[in-house]
């Protein structure tokens, strides 16, 4: 066939030099119909999406992650505030760990034992005969002695330091408790023994073995509001016997005492609760109390053991802080976000 524009079959009824023109999605070409248009890649290749839609699909995700990461960064600090508010809080008023470092407990609590102290319970119940308890000896035993500073600045870093358990206060004890206001308290029966209103003690489960109840003989009637208190190794502990001669005849008050020491935590081949010993349950040591007799008691060896117990570091108060804190953080994020919208 000549040259007249027909398309031949072999080649496009335009000339090499003529332009191309623009086709649209299908091209209505002489001798052949609609056919598809060409692809971005060129003829006969695979057709690609548009770009602008890739970009308008990845847009949504692209911008989440960053959003959530500004989200995330900007809640942490605080998390961090109310986690350490509510540590502060659970280690004021709810329980605190504490360091043993001598031996005026043993065998029940050993040096380098952790306690935590329960701060609430005699908010629930009177303290009783047998509870091991932790007290500041400032106002009784270590009454006259240089106390730390009271300035609210130095007591703040206190309390945020005892968070974490790094702060130490020289006049905090842990003994057990004897006798109670009013209780008349003797050492010793004719068989060696402790007695409270006249009922013996039975005290080899928690004394330290070889240790008789006493070396000393004492008798006091405790005065009231006070506590008279022995540790287990009586031997070397310096304890109420060994304070006679200071504010409450060697008692401690009521009021002095942080709490009670309830369990064990470290190290864990020790790990165990601080029950109350059966001797303590006797039902006549609630009789009416004996006579009281002076409350003078003589000391005829000296004591070498009082030494105080310490803040220690415990996870507990922080990780309940930090517990109390993400929904009460989520909770403020929440309320934040509908104050926006």
């Amino acid at each position: 066939m000549g040259d007249s524009g027909a398309f031949d079959g072999n080649r496009p009824p335009w000339g090499p030099a003529d332009p191309v023109p623009e086709l649209k999605d299908t091209q209505a070409i002489p001798g052949l119909g609609s056919v598809p248009a060409p692809s971005a890649t060129g003829r006969g290749g695979a057709q690609e999406p548009p770009a602008a839609a890739e970009d308008d699909a990845a847009a949504p995700n692209a911008a989440k992650t960053p959003k959530r990461q500004r989200g995330f960064w900007r809640e942490l600090p605080v998390l961090i505030v109310i986690a350490l508010v509510l540590a502060l809080l659970i280690k004021t008023f709810v329980v605190q760990a504490f360091w043993i470092p001598s031996g005026s407990m043993e065998n029940t609590l050993e040096v380098n034992d952790r306690v935590l102290v329960n701060k609430v319970v005699y908010h629930t119940r009177s303290i009783h005969r047998g509870d091991i308890v932790v007290f500041d000896g400032s106002t009784s035993w270590d009454a006259g002695e240089p106390q730390p500073s009271s300035n609210i600045f130095s007591k703040a870093v206190d309390e945020l330091e005892g968070v974490v358990g790094i702060s130490d206060d020289p006049y905090i004890y842990i003994k057990r408790v004897i006798g109670l206001p009013g209780d008349h308290v003797v050492c010793c029966s004719t068989k060696g023994q402790v007695t409270v209103n006249g009922v013996a003690l039975t005290e080899s489960s928690y004394l330290f073995p070889g240790n008789a109840p006493s070396q000393q003989t004492f008798s006091i009637t405790v005065p009231a509001g006070d506590l008279w208190v022995m540790g287990d190794h009586r031997a070397v502990s310096y304890d109420s016997r060994g304070h006679t001669g200071d504010p409450g005849g060697g008692a401690i008050p009521e009021s002095a005492v942080i709490g009670r020491a309830f369990v064990i935590i470290w190290p864990l081949s020790r790990m165990t609760f601080l029950n109350i010993p059966a001797t303590f349950e006797q039902p006549k040591l609630n009789a009416s109390n004996a006579a009281a007799a002076s409350s003078a008691a003589t000391l005829e060896t000296a004591m070498n053991d009082g030494t105080p117990v310490r803040q220690t570091t415990s996870p507990v108060p922080l990780a309940l802080g930090f517990v109390g804190a993400v929904p009460l953080t989520w909770l403020q994020r929440k309320a934040r976000l509908r104050r926006r919208k």
